[in-house]
């Protein structure tokens, strides 16, 4: 069973957390490539890092700026950062009562298939929904976690976008729960026009406690890619 080190980076800078997350990412990576190399013998090791962000729009490689409705003076006035990132997907948001989740996995220990990691990713978003009484699923076609999944009423209650090198991931997952959702009117969230966007706290009609929640989802996780922590 592999490990994974886990960290809870609190309340943390955008730009922070994604310089923190590049420093291991890139460490895994060239780590690899000497393994291959036959430079060392040593193993690889496996992140998994929870945090909130202040507020900030993220607009990925294959994103459309249009998409961000923002200029930089409403930006400002709206107290939020703005950042074009390396991870798939178009533009979305971060914010306080949103829990973003990124793992720093080397797919090699679990499975290399960056298709089968997405699903898990959101099954275990799906299943942590569960335990709340809140069903959820996928849209055919659509990356990330949808309430009313099969209805017109689709909303979107998670976003997941991700980065791989050599089977080494990055970013990872943006999960709604006491989300401030105007955030998400300044924006065409991942580029979809015609979808909703909710939060936990919508579909319950209450707030929920956030390290419980998270407590959930890192089980979820551990339980779906067969994983132990280690701090």
């Amino acid at each position: 069973m592999p490990e994974v080190i886990y960290k809870n980076l609190g309340l943390i800078d955008y730009k922070e957390a994604w310089d923190y997350q590049e420093r291991i990412f890139r460490a895994t990576v060239d780590k690899k490539i000497s393994i291959r190399n036959g430079e060392v013998s040593d193993s690889t090791e496996n992140y998994i890092l929870f945090c909130e962000h202040p507020h900030v729009y993220t607009l990925g490689k294959s994103g459309d700026k249009s998409h961000l409705l923002l200029n930089e003076e409403l930006l400002k006035q709206k107290n939020a950062a703005y950042y074009e990132i390396n991870r798939g997907g178009d533009i979305t948001y971060h914010g306080p009562g949103q829990l973003v989740v990124y793992p720093i996995f080397d797919l090699d220990y679990f499975f290399s298939d960056i298709h089968k990691y997405l699903r898990y990713l959101e099954e275990s978003i799906i299943l942590t929904l569960l335990e709340y009484g809140v069903e959820s699923g996928r849209v055919e076609g659509l990356t990330g976690v949808w309430v009313d999944y099969d209805k017109p009423t689709a909303r979107k209650i998670c976003a997941i976008g991700v980065k791989s090198s050599r089977w080494v991931t990055m970013h990872g997952i943006g999960f709604n729960i006491n989300s401030e959702l105007s955030y998400f009117s300044h924006i065409i969230p991942c580029g979809i026009k015609d979808k909703a966007v909710t939060s936990m706290e919508s579909e319950l009609g209450r707030k929920l406690d956030m390290e419980e929640v998270s407590s959930v989802l890192k089980e979820n996780l551990a339980t779906l890619f067969d994983f132990s922590y280690t701090v």
